[in-house]
């Protein structure tokens, strides 16, 4: 197994078209990529094939290229912009001579980079080492397993065993860790849904300005930079809000880790508990760099990451982000229902930035549910359930039994409940 290089390291990039045409996102991506992991992109090599080889991924003839372009320009490192094979990257290593890094790899090692939390770090371990369980056998071929001979007899346990044994140990203690911490976050959520506190959570593509706008709305001081993955731990602030009647009495943001096409999904199994909190906010605001030249493709990737956690659903308001990079102007666009759908703001500069805070309020007061619902004796156990969301805002108790509960919590929320106690959603009576 060839030692890991050390920061610095020289490193050839490789991109290769499957048939989707030439993406020159995809090969800037793939030096911020780089860059970001502390690599010093040499080259690009680029082909096209139809599928890829099932030796090499990029196929014999590109193989031999690489490897003459590796040893000219002496190359430390090769980075794959795909996702390989545990032998795929075994057959490159054996024939270029040098550590071979494929797109996971490589963004699983700027996460490892990045975090700085304990439980970032228990996250980007267990990814690491589910990652690492399929490809543990590139590192052992010299060793095979006991066999007969003197000094050798016996079962014995080869070196691969003993290292896939102690691997499965380490991620079940540190899925065990983040369990725990994956309970205290709900503790925390919970609390918030009791005292009926809205949370609208950052989403959007990696680097595209989210950090910059939480801080702008919320004052904090969380760690910002123009480069990828710079946040990994979910931070949670409260909202600053206009004084007027329009106001909610509290409402927090959360940022984000920002998504990227392919993102592993160790990544997303281990990050778990952090994506929750973005699975049950109350609203998302999606940014979105205004000047991304991929900026569909990167709406699409978002989208898909967040129908990959069970956040579909979850309303959002679009934030083009970064105007002041171009000459647009600060507004709001609502749907059919005048209901805000998109804002264009600069977190950089503070345009656009008030507005985007009356859309959000908007939105969340037409997400919530507000009305008397009357329920009867036998559904003591649902009245308990709404005072325990902190949902009731007052009571009339009927004389014969039963009550009249005037509630008020997310739609979203409400429309769980009901599902999960068997009510008609429309059971809510709006009085004057």
């Amino acid at each position: 197994m060839f030692e890991r290089p050390a920061r610095g390291a020289r490193a050839l990039l490789v991109h290769l078209d499957l048939g989707d045409g030439f993406d020159t996102e995809a090969l800037d991506e793939l030096q911020e990529l780089a860059l970001a992991a502390g690599a010093e992109p040499l080259a690009i090599i680029t082909g096209a094939r139809r599928a890829p080889d099932s030796k090499y991924f990029v196929g014999s003839g590109k193989a031999e290229e690489i490897r003459a372009k590796a040893a000219e320009l002496g190359a430390e490192l090769v980075l794959v912009n795909h996702a390989l094979s545990p032998s795929q990257e075994r057959n490159l290593e054996r024939l270029l001579q040098c550590r071979v890094l494929d797109r996971t790899g490589l963004i699983l090692d700027i996460f490892a980079l990045r975090a700085r939390s304990h439980e970032g770090k228990l996250q980007v371990e267990l990814a690491q080492l589910r990652h690492l369980a399929t490809r543990l056998v590139r590192g052992w071929t010299h060793l095979e397993r006991q066999k007969g001979g003197i000094g050798l007899r016996g079962p014995g346990e080869s070196q691969l065993e003993t290292d896939r044994r102690l691997i499965r140990q380490r991620i079940r203690t540190l899925g065990a860790r983040l369990e725990k911490v994956r309970r205290q976050r709900e503790q925390g959520r919970r609390q918030r849904q009791r005292n009926n506190v809205p949370t609208v959570s950052l989403v959007g593509y990696t680097n595209a300005g989210k950090s910059t706008l939480f801080n702008a709305l919320t004052g904090a001081q969380s760690y910002q930079a123009d480069q990828l993955f710079a946040t990994l731990d979910p931070t949670v602030r409260r909202l600053a809000q206009p004084q007027g009647a329009d106001a909610l009495p509290e409402l927090v943001l959360a940022d984000t880790v920002g998504f990227i096409r392919h993102l592993p999904h160790d990544l997303v199994a281990a990050f778990r508990s952090t994506l929750q909190e973005t699975r049950d906010a109350d609203l998302l605001l999606h940014v979105i760099d205004v000047q991304g030249s991929e900026r569909e493709q990167r709406i699409a990737t978002v989208n898909g990451v967040l129908e990959e956690i069970g956040a579909q659903t979850v309303p959002q308001i679009e934030v083009y982000n970064k105007i002041d990079l171009t000459d647009i102007a600060p507004r709001i666009e609502t749907d059919v229902a005048g209901q805000p759908r998109r804002a264009w703001v600069s977190a950089r500069s503070g345009a656009g930035l008030a507005e985007l805070v009356q859309a959000v309020v908007k939105k969340l007061r037409n997400e919530q549910v507000n009305g008397w619902l009357t329920l009867t004796p036998a559904q003591a156990r649902l009245r308990a359930r709404l005072f325990d969301l902190g949902a009731v805002a007052g009571e009339q108790v009927e004389p014969e039994g039963g009550w009249h509960l005037h509630i008020t919590m997310p739609r979203q929320d409400y429309q769980r409940l009901c599902r999960r106690e068997g009510l008609a959603p429309g059971i809510i009576e709006h009085r004057e």
